[in-house]
């Protein structure tokens, strides 16, 4: 069966994406690749598309034909705000659109999907959630270090770092208690201070940490350091946005899987 039969056979099976009705969906880690079928689909069927800024014009490029409208929230940058976007996805499925709403990774992961199908809720709009790969464990994978490995990790934490050292923050010291690996979205900035907090909660300075930019596109850069290295590692070698840190001794497993097979 070709790909095209396979997204149609899909497509013939799925709900119909009706005028009126706000899919939620998740455009994955950045290469089209990395896209589901649903969602490929579902670019090809909308009469408008409302974008995060992590979503890249390859996967845009599926979207033939459809309205498009950037709603990127990026820090420190002009953005929409969450209720502007909120808004915006509510006046087009009134006006009878077909909408697509595609954030980068899943939509329920650090995504905002949640509030977003929440708002839709309660002003009565139809909706669908198209789950997509994840962020953090696509760029793992990219990596070659695994997510969870036995006699390394018996867990793994996901966790958000654009609050760190506000009120609103996590308790990293508590975290570190775990001593189980960390994957840290929106955290560049304050990588200081997440490490800071994580080595006074007792991790050890010289754990394991893996800086990964822009993973799965061209773009893609990867450093490691350790716990106590890596914010001067990051400035050094220029990393920016977007980025996913992965604290912990899962890490090491890159060098061991990124050998050469023997002869």
């Amino acid at each position: 069966m070709s790909l095209n039969d396979t997204i149609a056979a899909i497509s013939a099976g799925a709900p119909c994406f009706e005028p009126g009705h706000v899919w939620l969906a998740g455009a994955g880690p950045g290469h089209p690749r990395y896209l589901t079928l649903e969602v490929a689909d579902a670019l090809s069927k909308a009469d408008c598309i409302v974008y995060d800024a992590l979503v890249s014009p390859e996967v845009l490029a599926f979207a033939t034909g459809a309205e498009l409208h950037f709603a990127g929230k990026r820090g420190g940058k002009p953005s929409a705000t969450q209720d502007n976007i909120t808004a915006s996805l509510i006046e087009l499925a009134q006006a009878g659109k077909k909408v697509l709403r595609l954030k980068g990774g899943d939509p329920f992961i650090f995504g905002r999907g949640g509030e977003e199908a929440e708002a839709l809720v309660k002003a009565g709009i139809p909706f669908r959630i198209l789950p997509g790969m994840t962020s953090s464990l696509a760029a793992l994978a990219s990596a070659r270090i695994p997510a969870t490995m036995r006699g390394i990790s018996r867990s793994i934490t996901l966790a958000t770092g654009h609050a760190a050292g506000t009120e609103d923050d996590l308790d990293w010291r508590a975290l570190a208690k775990l001593g189980e690996p960390i994957i840290v979205y929106m955290g560049l900035k304050m990588i200081g201070e997440i490490s800071r907090l994580l080595i006074e909660g007792g991790l050890s300075p010289s754990t394991p940490t893996a800086v990964l930019m822009a993973a799965t596109t061209p773009d893609e850069r990867l450093l490691v350091a350790t716990l106590a290295t890596v914010e001067r590692e990051v400035e050094r070698q220029d990393f920016s946005a977007p980025a996913l840190i992965v604290i912990g001794d899962i890490v090491t497993m890159r060098d061991l899987l990124s050998q050469e097979p023997a002869p």
